[in-house]
């Protein structure tokens, strides 16, 4: 794990992101799809995606777009760690490669901040089940605030 490369947030940084995904006025995407966030660090999160039955395809495998939701997502508290709520990012490019089936099992992700510019932010990512890496990505997000 990649965790160690980064430094911890002070709470007040931590606090708004704590609840990621889980927010009390509407049920978002991330929720709906079950995301847990493990860890944040400044540039860097840690995501699981608890297996459930609903994620699977025919074939019996987790659905690449619930892997590649969890590759898109576990980069956003990573960027947003730096910035206050007014600042806002989305999704302009996301290159990813699937290594590996996912059956029955929950994955974990990691995301990290590559490069940031004023108007964009250049991420990684990669999710690992059972020791193996099963997903990659990289992400291009532009910032506005």
């Amino acid at each position: 794990m990649r965790a160690d490369r980064f430094e911890t947030l002070p709470e007040d940084k931590l606090a708004p992101w704590k609840n990621f995904g889980r927010w009390n006025d509407r049920t978002y995407f991330p929720e709906l799809v079950g995301l847990e966030v493990e860890e944040i660090r400044r540039d860097y999160c840690r995501m699981r995606l608890p297996f459930r039955p609903e994620l699977e395809q025919p074939a019996g495998v987790v659905h690449g777009g619930a892997l590649a939701t969890l590759i898109d997502t576990v980069v956003v508290p990573a960027i947003g760690s730096a910035y206050g709520p007014e600042v806002q990012f989305m999704t302009v490019n996301m290159n990813i490669s699937y290594l590996g089936a996912v059956v029955s099992q929950d994955v974990v992700a990691e995301g990290w901040v590559t490069r940031r510019g004023r108007t964009m932010a250049f991420c990684r990512a990669e999710a690992i089940c059972n020791g193996k890496v099963v997903i990659e990505g990289s992400l291009t997000y532009a910032i506005r605030s």
